[in-house]
């Protein structure tokens, strides 16, 4: 494409989303919308043309790519951004094993593309190699070949354990009840690795294996079944609630918590009242959610569990309200437990990096624009790159950002749609992306237009047909 200017590129950016959204709705194949783009606009390349028929931006083709490295049991290159946009601007050519690579991730040949290959498609092979199209297609056609067990492989085969604890046992077992807690805690410890689609499902089927056996088991199994019933209903809410299904967040969270206070898991209640209150603050019912934060310090035990609930739910009512002074208590308290608590990992539990995000929303809410900045960016620098919770501080950050440098949070936003795929981008993170957008000057052109019309194209978590997306 050569030089051109940053307007001009998110033009080009615009257009082209456009454009593939047109042909996705008239059912176009990919190697016409390839063509409806380059005719559209002749700045494209190729490679660059079938990038953006794809839908994906440069950081995602770069993970692409990887991904068939990694299917073949080998360890992807790097590859940084800008040498990818110098082989789709025709400064530079990849060696040929990437050639190969980026045609399989792609799903298109190497000559469609613009890459030449001096023999692997040779058109007189008997069997070229398999040019696979989309992720979705190559774990269906990759059956047959080696693959390393990832934590996604690994969801079902939990599930399977439990099934099979349950035929050995029908009528339940201490050793049914251990296996049900190791399973809660697999899913709670791996919450944020998984499309909140996928997770659901799975959550979902062990919980009714487990409740076809609490009937017949004795007092203690019973009871101890039920327990774990509790908490993966607690985690089914919180999956429903990132799937944007609020109705369905509340009723698996007020199961929840009943099953907590009938089994005397202090904990349970505590966590899906803190999840209650999430829930009703996203409605702004702030009767109802200062209600069940303070249900829920009640039944929290001392120290994290009470810091988390001061956090999560109350300090976001708090704030909402406009309780100024009394939100700075809660935050000055929970301050003080995180200081020498000891963190927790997984849905669960809590950590600094967390705490400070709800702090900073807090301060958002309350409009203070700087110091909603300062301590979103300490959340962002304790949380790892590219998880949940470092989305939820980028975008708080961008927000933050939004009145006095809209350029610099538009930025935050394009980062965080260029780095999570649609699937992994939960339902709280599009409310965030929607409200930046609303902030931004609706006149404001270039990046910040780019952004508005990304953020019109995406993906809904659930289809309107009820199907996940």
């Amino acid at each position: 494409m050569g030089k051109v200017s940053r307007a001009r590129r998110a033009e080009i950016q615009r257009e082209a989303t456009r454009l593939r959204a047109q042909c996705q709705r008239e059912g176009d194949s990919q190697e016409r919308t390839v063509t409806v783009l380059r005719a559209a606009i002749p700045e494209l390349t190729a490679l660059e043309a079938w990038r953006l028929a794809l839908g994906w931006s440069r950081a995602q083709a770069i993970r692409e790519i990887a991904q068939v490295y990694l299917e073949d049991d080998l360890l992807p290159p790097a590859l940084p951004q800008a040498l990818l946009c110098r082989y789709e601007h025709e400064q530079a050519q990849p060696g040929e094993e990437y050639r190969i690579m980026i045609s399989r991730a792609y799903g298109a040949r190497p000559d469609q593309l613009g890459l030449a290959t001096t023999h692997l498609w040779c058109s007189t092979c008997a069997a070229p190699p398999p040019v696979d199209y989309g992720r979705r297609q190559r774990e269906e056609q990759g059956i047959n070949r080696k693959a390393s067990m990832t934590t996604e492989s690994g969801l079902p085969a939990i599930r399977e354990s439990v099934q099979w604890a349950v035929l050995d046992a029908p009528d339940g077992s201490p050793l049914l009840v251990a296996l049900a807690e190791a399973a809660v805690e697999h899913y709670a410890l791996n919450y944020s690795r998984h499309p909140p689609a996928t997770l659901h499902d799975e959550v979902r089927a062990t919980r009714n294996l487990l409740s076809t056996v609490a009937p017949a088991a004795n007092r203690d199994t019973a009871r101890g079944l039920r327990r774990q019933v509790g908490w993966l209903s607690a985690l089914l809410g919180n999956l429903a609630y990132h799937l944007d299904d609020r109705a369905g967040a509340r009723a698996h969270l007020t199961l929840a918590g009943a099953i907590g206070e009938s089994t005397g898991e202090s904990a349970l209640t505590a966590w899906s009242s803190g999840a209650l209150a999430m829930v009703a603050t996203a409605r702004k019912d702030w009767e109802h959610a200062r209600g069940h934060a303070e249900h829920g310090l009640q039944h929290a035990p001392e120290g994290l569990r009470r810091a988390q609930l001061l956090g999560w739910a109350l300090l976001p009512t708090l704030a909402a309200l406009g309780h100024a002074s009394r939100a700075d208590e809660v935050v000055g308290e929970s301050d003080e437990i995180m200081q020498s608590a000891v963190e927790l990992p997984g849905r669960f539990g809590y950590d600094r990096a967390e705490h400070r995000l709800h702090v900073a929303e807090a301060h958002l809410t309350l409009e203070r624009y700087d110091r909603a900045a300062e301590v979103a960016r300490t959340s962002i620098a304790a949380a790892p790159e590219h998880t949940p919770g470092w989305v939820a501080a980028t975008l708080v950050l961008a927000l933050a950002e939004a009145r006095d440098t809209p350029d610099q949070a538009v930025d935050h936003a394009l980062r965080v749609l260029d780095l999570i795929p649609p699937a992994r981008l939960r339902a709280t993170a599009r409310t965030r992306l929607a409200r930046l957008v609303r902030l931004l000057d609706p006149a404001m052109s270039g990046a910040g237009a780019e952004l508005a019309e990304r953020l019109r194209v995406l993906s809904a978590p659930i289809r309107v047909d009820g199907t996940a997306a």
